[in-house]
C-alpha cells in the first residue's frame, strides 16, 4: 500500500509514480547538508518511451484510451465499408476477388482481416499480406505482424526480399516469385525507403504526456491526493537528529500512516518538526489542460476530430454530424483509397485481367447527408435524362 507520507525526507521533483522508460538517463541527485535540515535535489530530464512497434502497441493502443478509441475508430470504420470490382467501366458483380476480400481465410471475416491490417498501418505505418495459393489459384490472404518482418536491401539499395521470424525460425519471403508475391503496405516516411512512418510515432510526445499525467494522478490518489513534501527538523538549540531518531521517525511514519486505512490520518509532530509541501498542485500545473491538451495532439496525429472522442476544446466543427463527416473524408476514404488501389494492381496480376477496386460509398452512413444532397441537385436537374441522372449519382 502507498503511504500518505511516502518518502517525506526529500523531494523527487515531483515524478512520483511515473515508471522510468528506454532512452532515458537517470541523474543522481545532489545532497547538501546545512545546520539543522537536509536537502535533496537533482535535474529532471524528460523521459520518452520507445517508437518501436512494440512499444507503440503496450504505451499507445493498450495503455492510452485516446490512441486506443482512434485506432479502433478509424480502423472499424474503414473496415466496414464494402468492395466494389470494376473491369474499366463495367461492374462486376461476382468476381473471385470479392469473395476472396469477403473471407480472406478460414479465420478471419473481410472485417476482421481489415480491421486488423489498418490498425498495423496506424501503429507501425506498415502492413504485410502473404498470399496462400494451391494450384496457382489464389485461395487465402494472411496478414504477417509488422514487428516480425524486416525488410533485406540489395545492394543497388531496392528490396531483394522480407525476412520473417516466427517461432524461432526465419523464412525468406521473395518479393518476385512464379506467383503472386507478398503485398506490402506502407505510410509515407521521409527518411526510410523501404518501409513506413506510423501516425502513432509523431505523436510520441503527446503520448507520453498524457500517459505521465494519468500515472500522476493514480499516484497523487495512492499518496491520499497530497503532493510530496518534506519533514524538516528545526529545533531552538540547533543540531540535527541523531540517526536512532531518524530512524525511529521513518519507522513511525511507514507503520501509522502509509495504507489506505490511514488515509487522512492527522500526523502528530513533536517538538522542533514541521511539514513542508513540496511540489507543484495540479491547479498549478494547470493539470486538465495539459492532459486534453495532449489528447488533443494524439487525435490530431490520426486525423480524428476531438469531438468524436469527447475532448473538449478546441471544437471547430459546428455540430457532430459535420465532424463525422469531416472524419469520413479526410481519415477514412483516403485511407480505404489508397489501399484500394495498392489491392487492384497486386490481385489484377493474380487474376491476369484488368481489374480496379472502389470502396461502396453508397453504403456509409457517415456520408448519408451527403447522398442526400446530390440526388435532391441532380433531381432536380429537368435538363438531364433519367440515364444521366443515374450516371451522375454513380449507377
Amino acid at each position: 500500500m502507498k503511504s500518505p507520507f511516502r518518502r517525506p525526507w526529500f523531494s523527487t521533483g515531483g515524478r512520483q509514480g511515473v515508471p522510468e522508460v528506454q532512452g532515458t538517463e537517470t541523474q543522481k541527485p545532489e545532497t547538501k547538508m546545512a545546520s539543522g535540515f537536509a536537502i535533496v535535489s537533482g535535474e529532471g530530464a524528460a523521459h520518452w518511451s520507445g517508437r518501436s512497434y512494440a512499444a507503440l502497441a503496450r504505451t499507445g493502443f493498450m495503455r492510452n484510451p485516446v490512441a486506443y478509441r482512434a485506432v479502433r475508430m478509424i480502423a472499424e470504420a474503414a473496415a466496414a465499408v464494402p468492395w466494389l470490382a470494376y473491369d474499366g467501366v463495367t461492374e462486376l458483380a461476382d468476381h473471385p476477388a470479392l469473395a476472396l476480400l469477403a473471407r480472406p481465410n478460414g479465420r478471419q471475416g473481410g472485417p476482421d482481416f481489415f480491421e486488423a491490417l489498418y490498425g498495423h498501418l496506424a501503429l507501425s505505418g506498415n502492413a504485410y499480406v502473404e498470399p496462400l495459393s494451391i494450384g496457382g489459384d489464389l485461395r487465402e490472404l494472411h496478414l504477417l505482424r509488422p514487428d516480425r518482418v524486416s525488410a533485406v536491401e540489395a545492394r543497388d539499395g531496392w528490396v531483394a526480399g522480407y525476412d520473417y521470424r516466427a517461432g524461432g525460425t526465419t523464412r525468406r519471403l521473395p518479393v518476385e516469385s512464379d506467383g503472386i508475391a507478398l503485398l506490402h503496405l506502407k505510410l509515407f516516411h521521409p527518411l526510410d525507403d523501404h518501409c513506413g512512418f506510423p501516425p502513432l510515432g509523431a505523436a510520441g510526445a503527446a503520448l507520453d504526456l498524457h500517459n505521465a499525467a494519468a500515472n500522476w494522478n493514480k499516484a497523487l490518489l495512492d499518496n491520499s491526493a497530497r503532493p510530496s513534501g518534506a519533514l524538516v527538523y528545526q529545533p531552538k538549540d540547533g543540531g540535527n537528529l541523531s540517526a536512532d531518531q531518524y530512524e525511529r521517525l521513518r519507522q513511525e511514519l511507514e507503520a501509522g500512516y502509509s495504507g489506505a486505512v490511514n488515509a487522512g490520518r492527522p500526523l502528530l509532530l513533536e517538538g522542533g518538526l514541521d511539514w513542508k509541501a513540496m511540489g507543484l498542485s495540479p491547479k498549478d500545473m494547470d493539470f486538465i489542460e495539459a492532459k486534453n491538451g495532449a489528447a488533443r495532439d494524439i487525435a490530431l496525429a490520426f486525423g480524428v476530430p476531438p469531438m468524436l472522442i469527447g475532448i473538449p476544446g478546441d471544437n471547430t466543427y459546428a455540430n457532430y454530424q459535420e465532424a463525422n463527416r469531416a472524419f469520413y473524408r479526410l481519415t477514412v476514404l483516403p485511407l480505404i483509397s489508397r489501399t484500394a488501389a495498392s489491392f487492384s494492381a497486386w490481385l489484377s496480376e493474380a487474376y491476369g485481367e484488368r481489374l480496379r477496386l472502389e470502396p461502396d460509398l453508397d453504403r456509409i452512413a457517415g456520408l448519408s447527408a451527403e447522398r442526400e444532397a446530390l440526388w435532391a441537385r441532380v433531381g432536380a436537374a429537368g435538363f438531364l435524362s433519367d440515364e444521366e441522372k443515374r450516371e451522375a449519382v454513380g449507377y
